[in-house]
């Protein structure tokens, strides 16, 4: 028993007696598969259920460790049962294997550190040949993969998934009933406590929660609700450990979030989606959101604000960080970090410009063996089918470099475009970010300071006031509403340095996305912007907002008889003949005039 560990606590983890269905370790096993790697930290854990399969497979376990050899292993005994001599070496011990004729399942723990030695390798495929033809199997336990190239094709991976809120709840249930005896220790077993609980250390492994109940049994003597905001601090030191997700605190609010009222109204729809009565009723738990847009406009802020407003924690995935240049273990990454985002499940899994994580999907063939493109279809086949309440909010500014694959209805709920801030939306930016740095927004024109900040985004905002606090220092008592003109007219905002840029991405987001924001029109904004190519654009335009104004029937059956408007290389001529015939349509069908297309 450890000594942190209060009096009454066993430290005896859940074993379970059954499998309730087979297992994919199971399942591989019954299918004579010869060689698998079991990726997991929890070794008791697993040979506890290695033990379960041998058992109903009338099959004996075997463990190896570099210290203690080939041995019989049975749970709850430390000494060796049945051990071999002279298997410490890891050739000796794979000879040893051949030899035995008995069926039997053999783990050996940490064999990584040997795995890449050349003798190893030929006699791991010797063994995988010879296994074939018997009723064992050899499982490579390790919390590291490494696979040599040479038994890419000979050795199965599997992940040891962490113990589900079953096993979490029988833990508790375990330790009630260790300190039933110690009047100075309670665990509330109420229905929602016990939610509470399991909520916050589901994505723990067993040891782990163990240890964590153990520890606020130490420190506040008790364990209930009041007690998850504690495990929830063990869980972020755990996530930031495995170095593959970053749990991220969070303190702004939607309230605290300059405009996007379109955005926070979905938000707030969808936030009560989540819970386990939103099931019942037949709604499925909401995927996610992908948001597009300019920098600095709010998409990383809008993000970490939805995970407060969600009242979940926040993980952080960088793509480009699980990448490694060990054969397969960037796919274990990526499928590790997802496994830990559905296991800590509810969640907001947030990818930050996810478009340089996934660039390069088209040359990954010839560029990095297709590790990117292999990356890209785990993602987004993810995203298609997850049914874990893990809501994914990812955030693109260069809409160009996203595979379109990933744009397809059903990988997201919604895209959202984050445009420029609108003149409401500065004066309400304004507002928020002279609060936040201590001064009465009311004392300053915001009106004013909205209208002279055209173009700006929400960042460029924000620096400018911080610009107006550094030159007011030392000078002046305060800064007033002149000082913050003066610096936002010193700056040059992305506007006009990446006019361009902006002017493709919002010709793009038309037709393909929602906009984050009810006040400001997509299609107004560009009209402003003067255009060349004959025209062309400004048609296109003329196109969408005609097509706007008519009912959505009549607009489908008149390009069911046109066809979609030219593409931008037709001729210009062409672009104003299907302008008129579509007025021309559109009103005709709308009348009754006009049969329905067939």
């Amino acid at each position: 028993m450890s000594a942190t560990k209060p009096q009454g606590l066993s430290s005896t983890l859940y074993k379970p007696n059954a499998l309730a269905t087979p297992s994919p370790i199971e399942v591989l096993v019954r299918a004579r598969y010869p060689l698998l790697f079991v990726v997991t930290w929890e070794e008791e854990r697993a040979l506890n259920q290695l033990f379960t399969i041998a058992e109903a497979l009338n099959k004996k376990l075997y463990n190896w460790t570099i210290v203690q050899g080939l041995a019989r292993y049975r749970p709850g005994t430390d000494g060796n049962i049945e051990g071999r001599k002279g298997t410490k070496d890891p050739l000796v011990a794979l000879r040893e294997v051949v030899t035995m004729q008995e069926p039997a399942v053999y783990v050996f723990q940490d064999f990584h550190n040997f795995i890449m030695d050349s003798s190893v390798k030929r006699t791991l495929r010797d063994l995988a040949t010879a296994l074939r033809s018997s009723l064992s199997t050899v499982i490579l336990l390790s919390p590291v993969l490494k696979i040599p190239d040479e038994l890419e094709k000979d050795v199965t991976i599997v992940d040891f998934p962490l113990p589900g809120r079953e096993e979490l709840e029988h833990l508790v249930e375990q330790i009630s009933h260790d300190i039933a005896q110690n009047p100075s220790l309670a665990v509330d077993m109420s229905a929602e406590s016990r939610e509470a609980i399991i909520n916050a250390a589901v994505g723990l492994t067993l040891n782990e929660a163990e240890n964590v109940f153990a520890k606020t049994l130490v420190t506040a003597q008790k364990l209930d609700a009041s007690q998850a905001p504690n495990i929830y601090s063990e869980k972020k030191q755990i996530i930031r450990k495995s170095g593959l997700l970053e749990y991220i605190d969070v303190e702004e609010t939607l309230q605290g979030v300059g405009g996007l009222d379109s955005l926070k109204s979905w938000i707030g729809r969808r936030r009560g989606a989540m819970d386990p009565k939103a099931r019942a009723f037949g709604l499925p738990p909401p995927k996610g959101l992908l948001l597009v847009g300019v920098q600095g406009c709010g998409k990383s802020l809008a993000a970490k604000a939805t995970a407060n407003e969600l009242k979940y924690p926040l993980l952080r995935m960088d793509v480009g960080r699980l990448f490694s240049k060990m054969v397969g273990e960037t796919e274990f990454n990526i499928r590790r970090a997802l496994m830990i985002a559905e296991a800590v499940a509810p969640v907001v899994l947030w990818i930050d410009e996810i478009e340089k994580g996934l660039s390069g999907v088209k040359s990954s063939g010839s560029s990095d063996a297709g590790t990117t493109s292999r990356v890209f279809g785990t993602i987004i086949t993810w995203l298609q089918e997850k049914k874990s309440p893990v809501f994914v909010m990812a955030t693109a500014n260069d809409i160009e470099e996203l595979p379109p694959e990933i744009l397809r209805k059903g990988r997201f709920d919604e895209i959202f475009f984050v445009d420029l801030p609108s003149e409401p939306e500065r004066r309400d930016i304004f507002a928020i970010h002279l609060g936040r740095r201590g001064r009465d927004p009311k004392t300053f024109d915001l009106d004013y300071l909205a209208k002279c900040s055209e173009g700006y985004s929400g960042a460029e905002i924000e620096q400018a006031i911080i610009e107006a606090l550094f030159n007011a220092y030392g000078a002046k008592p305060d800064i007033e509403t002149i000082d913050v003109v003066n610096a936002v007219k010193r700056q040059v905002p992305l506007s006009q340095t990446m006019r361009n840029s902006i002017h493709a991405r919002r010709m793009w987001a038309i037709g393909r996305t929602v906009n984050a924001s009810s006040s400001s029109d997509l299609v107004e904004s560009l009209e402003r912007v003067s255009s060349d190519d004959d025209g062309k654009e400004a048609m296109y335009l003329d196109y969408i907002r005609r097509a706007r104004d008519v009912p959505e029937s009549v607009r489908y059956e008149a390009e069911r008889y046109l066809g979609g408007f030219p593409e931008k290389s037709a001729d210009a001529e062409k672009m104003k003949i299907y302008l008129k015939d579509f007025s021309r349509l559109a009103e005709k069908i709308a009348h009754g005039q006009i049969p329905p297309a067939r």
